[in-house]
Order: C-alpha cells, then sequence, then structure tokens
C-alpha cells in the first residue's frame, strides 16, 4: 500500500527519571522535559529532529508555574518560530495533544511535532519543606501560549465544593463503593478482586525499567491498611491512590512519513496513530450514575470503530489507572476481560502519577510494546478530573487504511443525560455512593455521600459523627434513607 506522504506517525519516544531520591541533583521541569526530548531523537536514531518542530505541546506542569513552557523548550531545542500548544489541566491532554498534532500534521499544517510533559514534585515539596527557594525559570505575565483551550479547568460542581469536597481522593472512593454495591459482593470479596487488579499493575510496573517504583505488591499488601499503607479514602490504601511524589518527563516525537523518510528514521522505528477521539462526561453532581461513565462507552469505542477494529483485535491495553475505581469504569464500557493485561506502563500508583502526565510515559511504553509485537494493535486511555475529561488513541506500527481519524463525540455523550443538583436541598434523601476520608494517622476524619432525593436529584451530605463514619468504612450504605440539613450534615434513619 503506498503511503500518503502526510500520514502521522511516532517516530521516537523518550523518557526520564530523575532520581533525586537516589541522589540526583533537582532540576526544572522543562529541563526534565528537555532531556526526555533529546532521548527521543536518540530513539528515532535523529538526533536535532525537535529543532524541526512546527509545534511544541506540552502537558500542564502542576509543580511550576509557567506560562509558556512550550517556548522555554522551542528555545532550547533550537525550533524558532515553533507554536506552542499548552492545554488546562487534566490527565487526557497527552493523549489530546497527540490527537491534535496528528491532525495537524495530516491536515499539512505542520510536518513535525513534539509532545512532552514532566513534573519535579519530590523537588518542589523537598524545597518547601526546606523553605528554600528554587532558581527555576520564570516567565513574565504577559506570556502567552499559541494556543489554550480557553477555559480554565474547573475540577467540581458548586454543589461539591461546598461541602469541602475538591480532591481526586475524595472522588474516586465514592465511584469504588458504588462499584462495589452494584457487584453484589461482600466487601472482602469486592477489596480481594481489587486488590488483584492492582496486584498486575504492580507488576508491569516492577518490570518496566521506566517506573519509578519497581515494587511487585500483592492483593494483601495492596489492600491492607498498616503503618505503611495508611487508609486514605475508604477503602482506599495508600497503595490504591497515585503517588505524584516523582521526578519524571517524557517526550514524542510525532512527524509526517514524508518527514520520516527525509529524517531517515528507519520504518522499524514507526508506529501510527490509527484513531483519537475526546469527550468529556462533565462533573461528578451531573453525572447520571456513580458506575458508568458516558465518555469512555461513547467516545472510547468510537475510538475503535474510526481504527475499524474490535476491542478483541487490540492486543495491548494502558487503562488510565489513577485509582481502582477508573479501571473498573473503563473495563465495564469497554467491555475488557479484567483478567487480560490492563497496561503497558504499570500504573499511577507504582511506575508513577506526574499530575497530568502519567499518560506521557503509557504513550511511550505502548511505542516500545508495539514495536516487538509489530503489526498488532494496541489502545491508549486517558482520564483528566473526576473520571471527567477523556481522551483516547489506537496505534500499530501497520499504516491505518484510511489515514488518521479523529472525532469529538460529544453530543452523544450529552445526549446520555445529567442529573439536576441541588446544592441547597433540606430533607430526605437516600445515600448513592460515599466514603470516609482518613487522617495521616489513619484515624476517621470525615464521611461524605452522595445522595438522591425523592425526586432523584443529587445532594451531597457529610458528617464527622463517629457512627456514622464507622458504619461508612466498613458497610454496603447504597440506598440506606437518612436525610440532610441545610449545612449539609447527613444522618442515616436506622
Amino acid at each position: 500500500m503506498a503511503l500518503d506522504p502526510r500520514t502521522p506517525v511516532i517516530i521516537g519516544v523518550g523518557q526520564h527519571l530523575n532520581r533525586v531520591d537516589h541522589g540526583a541533583e533537582p532540576a526544572e521541569p522543562v529541563e526534565l522535559m528537555l532531556r526526555a526530548v533529546h532521548a527521543a531523537e536518540q530513539d528515532a536514531g535523529a538526533p536535532g529532529a525537535a529543532a524541526g518542530a512546527g509545534v511544541v505541546g506540552v502537558v500542564p506542569v502542576v509543580s511550576w508555574r509557567y506560562r509558556d513552557p512550550g517556548a522555554i523548550l522551542a528555545d532550547r531545542v533550537g525550533a524558532a518560530g515553533a507554536a506552542t500548544w499548552y492545554p488546562s489541566l487534566g490527565g487526557n491532554t497527552p493523549q489530546l495533544l497527540v490527537n491534535r498534532v496528528a491532525r495537524a500534521i495530516a491536515a499539512g499544517e505542520t510536518d513535525l511535532g513534539v509532545v512532552t510533559g514532566g513534573e519535579a514534585y519530590r523537588s518542589r515539596m523537598a524545597a518547601k519543606r526546606a523553605g528554600t527557594d528554587l532558581d527555576w525559570t520564570r516567565q513574565a505575565d504577559d506570556v502567552e501560549p499559541t494556543w489554550h483551550e480557553g477555559t480554565e479547568f474547573t475540577l467540581g460542581h458548586p454543589a461539591e465544593l461546598a461541602r469541602g469536597i475538591l480532591m481526586p481522593t475524595q472522588a474516586y472512593p465514592l465511584f469504588e463503593n458504588a462499584l462495589w454495591h452494584a457487584s453484589g459482593r461482600s466487601r472482602d470479596e469486592h477489596l480481594a478482586d481489587v486488590g488483584e487488579l492492582w496486584a498486575g499493575f504492580s507488576r508491569v510496573a516492577a518490570a518496566n525499567p521506566f517506573a519509578w517504583r519497581r515494587d511487585a505488591f500483592t492483593a494483601e499488601e495492596i489492600i491492607t491498611p498498616t503503618g505503611d499503607n495508611r487508609l486514605v479514602g475508604s477503602p482506599y490504601t495508600k497503595r490504591m491512590v497515585s503517588n505524584p511524589d516523582v521526578d519524571m518527563s517524557s517526550a514524542l516525537l510525532l512527524c509526517s512519513v514524508e518527514r520520516a523518510r527525509a529524517l531517515g528514521v528507519s520504518p522499524d522505528r514507526w508506529v501510527f496513530p490509527h484513531s483519537g477521539t475526546d469527550a468529556k462526561d462533565g462533573v461528578m453532581s451531573l453525572r447520571p450514575s456513580f458506575t458508568a461513565s458516558s465518555s469512555i462507552g461513547v467516545a472510547g469505542n468510537r475510538a475503535l470503530e474510526l481504527a475499524g477494529v474490535g476491542i478483541d483485535d487490540v492486543a495491548h491495553v494502558d487503562l488510565y489507572s489513577c485509582f481502582p475505581s477508573a479501571v473498573q469504569l473503563a473495563l465495564r464500557e469497554l467491555d475488557l476481560d479484567r483478567d487480560r493485561r490492563l497496561t503497558v506502563y504499570g500504573g499511577l500508583c507504582f511506575a508513577g502519577g506526574p499530575w497530568n502526565n502519567p499518560v506521557g510515559h503509557a504513550l511511550a511504553a505502548m511505542v516500545d510494546v508495539l514495536r516487538d509485537d509489530p503489526g498488532s494493535v494496541g489502545l491508549v486511555t486517558a482520564n483528566g478530573g473526576n473520571v471527567e475529561k477523556h481522551a483516547f488513541g489506537v496505534y500499530s506500527t501497520d499504516p491505518p487504511a484510511e489515514g488518521f481519524r479523529w472525532e469529538c463525540p460529544q453530543d452523544e455523550v450529552d445526549a446520555r443525560g445529567h442529573r439536576e443538583v441541588d446544592g441547597d436541598w433540606a430533607g430526605p434523601v437516600r445515600v448513592e455512593a460515599w466514603t470516609v476520608m482518613h487522617e495521616r494517622d489513619g484515624s476517621p476524619a470525615r464521611a461524605h455521600a452522595a445522595c438522591l432525593t425523592p425526586a432523584g436529584i443529587r445532594v451531597w451530605g457529610v458528617s464527622d459523627d463517629a457512627d456514622l463514619m464507622a458504619r461508612a468504612g466498613a458497610e454496603d450504605l447504597a440506598g440506606l434513607a437518612g436525610s440532610v440539613d441545610g449545612d449539609g450534615t447527613l444522618t442515616l434513619d436506622d
């Protein structure tokens, strides 16, 4: 098959771990990105290739406030005049940027793009604890990237925020407990199953040279609270939540087939994006259910359709894995067998969760896996916020028969509906999803729950009552009747 010279192809990937925990000198995020870009050039066998980039897309950085990190990086690699892309926060952004760069290449808008991300959060927090000022790059307030999404990412609905529910560690356990209730299993049976799921991720991380943590844990070691594995939000222990305490970076080089040939990149390094999709579910309060994701169901399956494959044709998968509930939602919506290997990277809890860029590492790992299994198909999923913003990509060393295809099926996602929300409700409710947050010493701090009024409107309830917290940490509360007062305090009827 004659290849369209505009066909986008990944020619190089790079990853860098700055092991400050082993004595390495701290470095700022753009420096870590630069190291990953140079590694990607070496991987492609094309030193200096990034100097020809027409686009530098950077995954949003949390550990340092850059205005336009792509401009700093473009200057350092010699890509004068490159457009810089800097989307709003979200773990979906590495795949979103790949989708956008691939579209630009196919449309003839650029010949080569860099997608990179890096975090130095471990170093940043160490400096903060020590009261040390970091001499990292600062940009003027009037600096702007060439492209930004235009709106800042809002993590939660006002009704959630009013009850102090805003962090992922507070949100994902709600999905987990709702999934437990839907499973029909006992709590011990469900946790044992989730532990085995997570143990599989740890085994992949243990074999990944670019994983931050390379320990293989048993299910029991993952789900059992101990001194070094404290409860965070029931039923999640520390080993079940994303680990952002890392200094690491990744980079991908994408270009047209024409540019790949001009650079002399060997075709055995080429991996083709076949399809991509992007969509949003909406914040938690608006979700129809805590056991489903319309965006994964619609956009994830649409990516497969655009690539002309079914889920059984996919040999390699990397499911976004900040918390076990995110993986379980993807398994349900994509009709995936949970007994297969579900990550090529090792997941955010073990391989590392560098805020918005874990999928940058998953993509690099997927490229290596596909090179070792020519002709096979890989699927990468990406998730931002509280199971809210999603992006998907299908890849293979074989070129796509119809070129790269992309869609944003948002209308179809939105057509699945949403919940009404009442942030001022006082009256009877039934519990829908719940969790108990814990202090660092393991003691329960506060319970919170998503509840439904008799009319099916969602409201939020909270409690610091010791008896209610004890029940919420051990029992299935779904469907139990109670009430929420004007301050949001939840009381159960029995």
